[in-house]
């Protein structure tokens, strides 16, 4: 049997986790104070998010997918989730008693803040599969006391600066979790490296098939599909490892491969436009001078 379970209003959220309602669009959560989780029979659980929710558990209480694809969660990781987004537990364990702390915002309350204008360059709420962001020691402390701050504010008796600290305290917290992504990226170098080799293959295979001419030209997020990673993750990781956005580095690769087929002479610039997945050859031509400096024609008669 599967549990569906919303996440839509802070107080009823305050409500199921024993934690008092300090203000009606922003709470933090200790989930220690939350009595024992009962399941009882249920094989699953469909969280559905209508908040921005960011997690930090000290106990791993069940299989978590995003999608078709397990989250890598575990116990002492943070976990970002934004209005919109299902989160499935498969196999959740029976009876567990809840740790860890949560910071639970809705969208209505960055309304008219910097905060509200910027969410949208966090792109690790789009991250899913294998992209939790896990915490060293001092990082952690770091977090529970950015949670902390956000929590003194929330306290205090409600006056024109109220909104402004408190969304401050929360934009300088996701500031931190940017940086402390930067470091992941860079800690699992090798991971990176591997999802770059792999990469690369994936659009050398592409192609040294027939599927331009058939699909179109490769896009980011078709690759990022391939590789079981979201395309902002999959993005970001490309642009840490080689300075280059994804989409430049799919650029580059076109570029590359045409100008192979250009010195080819049996192939007129028509042929090689369809072959790499040009709908409409002066499409690959303008692109090709943008890239280039010069048409495929002029680039033909120089080499």
């Amino acid at each position: 049997m599967e549990k569906v379970y919303a996440i839509n209003n802070i107080s009823d959220y305050n409500k199921d986790n024993n934690t008092k309602t300090l203000n009606p669009l922003v709470s933090i959560i200790d989930y220690s104070n939350a009595e024992m989780r009962d399941w009882g029979n249920v094989s699953s659980i469909k969280f559905q998010y209508g908040m921005y929710c960011i997690f930090l558990k000290d106990v791993k209480c069940g299989d978590m997918k995003y999608g078709r694809n397990y989250y890598d969660y575990q116990a002492g990781t943070l976990a970002f989730f934004a209005p919109g987004q299902v989160m499935t537990m498969d196999k959740p364990t029976e009876t567990y008693q809840p740790a860890g702390f949560g910071l639970i915002f809705h969208s209505d309350f960055l309304l008219g803040t910097s905060l509200g204008k910027h969410i949208s360059n966090y792109k690790f709420f789009d991250y899913e599969t294998n992209e939790a962001l896990h915490l060293s020691d001092d990082e952690r402390k770091l977090i529970l006391d950015s949670f902390s701050k956000i929590e003194f504010e929330l306290k205090q008796p409600i006056d024109k600066h109220s909104k402004k600290l408190i969304a401050s305290n929360i934009e300088l917290f996701l500031d931190y979790c940017q940086r402390f992504y930067d470091r992941q990226f860079i800690t699992r170098d090798n991971v990176s490296k591997g999802i770059l080799e792999k990469f690369e293959t994936l659009l050398n295979t592409y192609f040294n098939s027939e599927k331009p001419s058939i699909i179109g030209l490769p896009s980011v997020a078709t690759c990022a599909k391939e590789l079981n990673l979201s395309a902002n993750y999959f993005g970001d990781l490309i642009k840490k490892s080689t300075g280059k956005t994804a989409q430049e580095y799919v650029h580059a690769k076109i570029i590359e491969v045409a100008k192979c087929k250009l010195i080819d002479a049996n192939k007129n610039v028509n042929e090689i436009a369809n072959e790499l997945g040009f709908k409409y050859p002066q499409h690959f031509t303008r692109f090709f001078k943008q890239q280039v400096g010069n048409t495929p024609k002029e680039y033909q008669y120089l080499n």
